[in-house]
């Protein structure tokens, strides 16, 4: 029953890790900008989680805010800066990303501080779920799971089976193209970055009861993500979700099973895949 408990584990890190890696998947993807910033996304999901929810009382309430000011900031950042660097090479967006980054640590420095944070989990799903007499799973951990499932599962439908998905696929595929039989390509790709904003802020904050909240945060989730959108293969967010939850297992068990290599697990996961699936296992060659 305890490698049960090490599946469940496995299967919630692996979700919010799509969660998070799926915004990073199509900003690059789709528009092409290598957002070196969007861990620090994920980092201001887990401030406002705490920020919010000493002001409200109640992390219910702030969950609804924290995605609107995340969207809020994203559109901001996508009309300010973004959107001025569709048409420059990548030396540009890593070193604006890679600012943004500075910026946003010395923010949070100075308004929140550099203090460890803890984020309370509401009463109702505080408690646990029986496996056996002696081993129970917290409530709270299947929660973030379901969401993140339904969330994955919103993506998909969005954007396989709706309008504005075909307008998204068609603007990734052929932006030209796409504008020149209507598509407004600069709203589809502010559309598509607040939506990845607000993915990587939202899960901070529901990662934040389970994780705490602290300095670097944004950091430690960035590199990772990287690794999932080169072993998903880039653009796609079937492979996000394959390797997040590939990567999620390797990182759990090998803590449980190779501790001492727990720490490289996780890349030697991607080398594997790279050996053998240069472009990802869903990338086009």
């Amino acid at each position: 029953m305890e490698w049960l408990i090490q599946v469940l584990n496995s299967v919630q890190y692996g979700l919010l890790l799509f969660l998070v890696a799926s915004g990073l998947t199509l900003i690059f993807g789709i528009m092409g900008v290598i957002n070196l910033a969007h861990g620090s996304f994920y980092m201001i999901g887990a401030y406002l989680a705490f920020s919010l929810t000493q002001w409200t009382g109640n992390l219910w309430v702030a969950l609804p805010l924290g995605i609107i000011l995340a969207a809020v900031l994203g559109l901001l950042l996508e009309w300010l800066l973004i959107g001025r660097l569709y048409r420059r090479d990548h030396l540009h967006q890593v070193l604006l990303t890679f600012g943004l980054i500075l910026v946003f640590e010395e923010l949070r420095s100075i308004t929140v501080g550099d203090d460890v944070h803890s984020v309370v989990i509401p009463a109702i799903l505080g408690g646990s779920l029986p496996l056996t007499e002696n081993l129970s799973y917290p409530v709270y951990r299947l929660f973030i799971s379901a969401v993140c499932l339904a969330l994955a599962a919103a993506m998909y439908l969005t954007i396989q089976k709706t309008r504005l998905g075909m307008m998204i696929r068609a603007g990734a595929s052929n932006p030209e193209m796409a504008q020149s039989l209507g598509v407004n390509i600069r709203w589809i790709h502010a559309l598509v970055f607040a939506a990845g904003v607000a993915l990587a802020a939202f899960a901070g904050m529901i990662a934040a009861p389970v994780s705490s909240v602290f300095p670097g945060m944004g950091n430690q989730v960035l590199i990772v993500c990287f690794v999932v959108v080169v072993i998903g293969g880039i653009g796609s967010l079937k492979g996000a979700l394959v390797a997040s939850l590939l990567i999620g297992f390797a990182d759990t068990f090998g803590k449980v099973l190779v501790p001492e290599l727990a720490g490289v697990a996780v890349y030697l996961l991607m080398a594997i895949v790279l050996l053998f699936r240069p472009a990802g296992l869903f990338g086009r060659v």
